[in-house]
C-alpha cells in the first residue's frame, strides 16, 4: 500500500474534528456535520460515538480536546517521492502545480517508465514555453470567466483569429491533445491547443449574457465479445464516457454507451480499432458511419 491507512477518510475526518476542537469552534452539531460531509455514510454511526464515549479518548464532554495543536500529518518519504513522479508529467505541469518541499526528491518511477499503445505519435508540445503560456491563458479565462482573442492556424493551413467565449479543455488521451471548447458570436469553436498562436484575456462575461447550450447527448449500444482480454481492455479505453456493462453469456456483454455528439467521429476511430471484438448494434446512424468509413479504407487500399 503506498499510502499508509492514517491518510485514509477516517483519520482525515476526525483531524478536521479535532482540528475545530483546538480551536474552540466544535460544538455537537459540527461535529455531526463534519462526518456526514466528509466521511462514509456509515461513519456517522461509529466515529460521533467513538469520540463522545471515550473509546478514542481526544474529546472531553464539552468538546474541548486534550491535545495542545492541531494534528498534521505529514507525508512519508515514499510518498513524496510518488507525487513528485506525478508532477514531473508535462501535462500536469501545465496547471502549475505547488512543487514546494519537493524540490530534492527523487521522483519514484520516472516518465519512460510507461510505455502507451493505441496513441498518435504527434501529441501536443506540453514543454514548450509559448503552448505553456497559451494553456495557462485559457485556464485563467475560464476561471475568472473572461473572452478570449486567440489566434491559429486551421487545419486547411489559414491563419484566423476569433473572439470567443471558452467552456472547456478536454484532454484526449489517444490523441494526446488538449483541444479548447468555446463559443463566439459566429458558432461553437472547437481548437485544438497545438494549432493556437496566440491568445489575449479580454473583458469578463456575465452568466446573463452567455448560456451555453446543453451538449447534444447520443447512446450507442455496443456488443463486446471478450477475446484476447477485450473486456478489460475496452472498459480501460472507454473509461470516461458514461456507460452500463451487461453480461450477456460467459463471452459476450451488451455496452450502453452515452457520449457528446462532437466526440463522434473520435469514438467512431476508437471503436473500430477494437476490429471484430466489438459490434455495433445500434443506432442505425452510427452503424451507417461504421460502413461509410470501412468502404473508404478498402478504396484507399485498392489504390495502393
Amino acid at each position: 500500500m503506498l499510502f499508509h491507512e492514517a491518510y485514509g477518510r477516517y483519520f482525515a475526518v476526525v483531524s478536521e474534528i479535532l482540528t475545530e476542537a483546538v480551536a474552540g469552534t466544535l460544538t455537537d452539531a459540527k461535529l455531526t456535520a463534519l462526518v456526514r460531509e466528509k466521511a462514509f455514510a456509515e461513519s456517522s454511526l461509529t466515529i460521533p460515538a467513538s469520540l463522545k464515549n471515550g473509546t478514542w479518548p481526544f474529546l472531553r464532554p464539552d468538546n474541548s480536546t486534550v491535545l495542545e495543536h492541531a494534528p498534521s500529518m505529514p507525508l512519508t518519504t515514499l510518498e513524496r517521492r510518488w507525487l513528485k513522479s506525478l508532477l514531473s508529467d508535462p501535462r500536469i505541469a501545465l496547471f502549475a502545480p505547488d512543487t514546494a518541499e519537493l524540490e530534492d526528491v527523487e521522483p519514484l518511477y520516472p516518465a519512460d517508465a510507461f510505455v502507451y499503445y493505441d496513441r498518435y505519435n504527434d501529441g501536443d508540445p506540453f514543454e514548450d514555453p509559448e503552448y505553456q503560456q497559451v494553456f495557462r491563458t485559457i485556464l485563467t479565462a475560464i476561471r475568472e470567466k473572461r473572452r478570449l482573442r486567440i489566434r491559429f492556424k486551421s487545419g486547411r493551413g489559414h491563419r484566423q483569429s476569433w473572439l470567443c467565449i471558452p467552456i472547456r479543455l478536454e484532454y484526449s488521451s489517444k490523441d494526446d491533445k488538449f483541444r479548447l471548447i468555446s463559443f463566439s458570436l459566429r458558432n461553437p469553436l472547437t481548437v485544438n491547443l497545438g494549432r493556437i498562436h496566440t491568445c489575449q484575456l479580454l473583458d469578463p462575461y456575465t452568466e446573463e449574457e452567455f448560456r451555453p447550450k446543453a451538449p447534444r447527448r447520443k447512446k450507442l449500444v455496443l456488443e463486446l465479445t471478450d477475446e484476447r482480454n477485450a473486456l478489460e481492455r475496452v472498459m480501460l479505453h472507454f473509461s470516461h464516457f458514461e456507460k452500463s456493462t451487461e453480461k450477456l453469456d460467459d463471452l459476450h456483454y451488451r455496452m450502453t454507451m452515452t457520449y457528446e455528439q462532437e466526440d463522434e467521429t473520435e469514438l467512431l476511430i476508437r471503436v473500430l480499432s477494437f476490429g471484430p471484438v466489438l459490434r455495433v448494434i445500434e443506432p442505425e446512424s452510427f452503424i451507417k458511419l461504421v460502413r461509410q468509413r470501412l468502404d473508404a479504407q478498402n478504396k484507399l487500399r485498392a489504390q495502393i
